[in-house]
């Protein structure tokens, strides 16, 4: 630095300009930084004018910045109509503040997206978790890519479907055997079947995205070491954040060390999430004639598995619970659900299911459930139809579950007769809890279980309900420890069939009881 000033003191302004960026270039290289360029898209034709596709200058800008070795492809503010852009390694879209990429329309006859590309295992997952070309912007077996910007992408032109008809589209953003991505900072209203669909993709991170959808948000299928956080996800048709282990690849691939945090998930009206208005008119509206959906899932294609998940600070409004389901032979475990808050849950707030649709090779065992914890959880207004349902099936036990510091106020007000009802097994179906229809707890359901421990658990009613708010029915060793219920004059906190090794402890009203086997017992 000594030489740097002496030589300063001896040359003009301009030659201490010049030697400053010569200086500075020296040092760059010298430390061997990659100094990318920026690539405008309107310098390669592109006009943002809500009326021209500029599908091929977007793709020009990108093959520009990749033959340079990489570079950020700028949007400035406008409004480009686009058909299948092509993602490359390093490159970065940037979508500045006031540009709006928006999914062309096919009917209007100016184009379309990708064919779906050929999948030979098709058949065992949807249509939309087997092709990934048929999207607005999709990638394959490229690495060092991020989707930036104030921006906005909008699926106007995308559709869930894609199948009939050539040219349509189904997904705002699909990447396939992809490492090391980055989405970051953008908005995406109505992305079509998904928003983003990554199927094995490793080393992912999101962060402080927003989506306002109709169908899918988040799909990470048979990805590895990703970190979702300060995301928020209104989807009232469809999963807001799902995880997935498909058999889309050719082979069960799992899902594992993910990361989802500081997070919310909603089921608003579409569009009213963005525009801040929050309505729900539409409720009614949901394809599979159910509640609104928004929720975080795991499932439901889960050939593969799932392991080493942690879900934290994170937020449900109006929607679905959570939902941690493997019914194609995939195993779920070392999972870690904590501060967590629902409001208006809409279906059952703890839904954990092993079951054996088995939709994959044949051969294929049933999976395995097992070593979950659930903790410091508040759920209000609770939907009085869907109590929290933990169901194995005959023969394949869920197993070791903790359940911890949770708070549940439920609306209640059922009558004596759904006292009664009798809950199918349906070991093969979709697994969502409405498919066992109305649930005669108001609180849990749990059969088929081994080792389960709840403890420090208050459940309280809105309504009278003449429904016990927990029903045991085939499990083996469970502790209930300080756990705290309200139930109607006449209901018993407890009804126990078929339950071996079974303990109560500082609960209330009810007694300290350790129970060796019970047959249709009340307590």
């Amino acid at each position: 630095m000594n030489i740097i000033k002496s030589i300063v003191k001896r040359v003009n302004l301009t030659g201490i300009l010049f030697l400053f960026i010569v200086l500075t270039f020296a040092e760059e290289k010298i430390a061997g930084q990659n100094i990318q360029s920026v690539f405008n898209i309107k310098d390669f034709g592109a006009k943002g004018d809500s009326a021209a596709i500029d599908t091929e200058a977007i793709n020009k800008a990108i093959d520009a910045a990749s033959e340079k070795g990489g570079g950020t492809v700028w949007f400035p503010a406008g409004n480009y109509l686009s058909y299948s852009i092509h993602l490359k390694s390093n490159i970065t879209l940037h979508l500045d503040n006031g540009a709006f990429l928006i999914g062309a329309d096919p009917a209007a006859g100016k184009g379309g997206y990708d064919a779906p590309e050929p999948n030979a295992f098709s058949m065992y997952q949807d249509f939309g978790h087997s092709h990934w070309h048929n999207s607005l912007i999709w990638g394959e077996n490229i690495e060092n890519i991020a989707i930036t910007g104030n921006g906005r992408i909008i699926g106007n032109g995308l559709t869930r479907s894609g199948r009939e008809t050539p040219g349509l589209g189904n997904k705002a953003i699909a990447l396939k055997l992809c490492r090391n991505v980055t989405l970051k900072d953008i908005t995406i209203l109505r992305g079509g079947h998904f928003c983003l669909l990554a199927t094995g993709v490793d080393n992912m991170t999101i962060d402080n995205v927003k989506l306002d959808t109709n169908r899918d948000g988040f799909d990470i299928d048979c990805c590895r070491h990703v970190r979702l956080s300060n995301c928020s996800v209104n989807s009232p048709f469809d999963d807001a954040i799902v995880l997935k282990s498909s058999y889309g690849l050719g082979f069960p691939r799992m899902t594992e060390d993910v990361t989802i945090t500081n997070c919310s998930v909603s089921g608003f009206d579409i569009g009213t999430f963005l525009d801040g208005t929050y309505q729900r008119k539409n409720y009614d509206q949901v394809p599979d004639r159910g509640v609104v959906t928004g929720r975080i899932k795991f499932g439901t294609e889960s050939n593969g598995g799932f392991r080493n998940i942690t879900i934290s600070n994170c937020t449900f409004e109006f929607c679905r619970g959570l939902a941690i389901e493997t019914v194609d032979g995939g195993i779920i475990e070392d999972i870690n659900v904590s501060n967590i808050t629902m409001r208006d849950v809409m279906g059952a707030p703890f839904f954990l299911r092993l079951g054996a649709r088995m939709r994959g090779p044949e051969g294929t065992p049933v999976g395995k459930l097992r070593r979950v914890s659930i903790s410091n959880m508040i759920v209000y207004s609770a939907n009085p139809d869907y109590a929290s349902l933990i169901l194995g099936i005959p023969g394949f036990d869920i197993e070791d579950i903790r359940m911890n510091n949770i708070m549940i106020l439920a609306k209640g007000g059922a009558s004596e007769e759904q006292a009664g009802l009798i809950v199918p097994e349906k070991e093969n179906s979709y697994p969502d809890p409405q498919e066992f229809g109305k649930i005669p707890a108001y609180a849990f359901f749990i059969r088929h279980v081994r080792n389960i421990e709840m403890s420090d658990i208050e459940i309280r009613l809105e309504n009278e309900d003449r429904r016990p708010p927990f029903i045991l029915d085939d499990v083996k060793g469970s502790s209930f420890i300080n756990v705290r219920v309200q139930n109607s004059t006449g209901v018993p906190a407890f009804i126990l069939n078929n339950v071996t090794d079974f303990k109560t402890m500082n609960c209330g009203d009810i007694p300290d009881k350790k129970i060796d086997k019970a047959q249709n017992l009340k307590l």
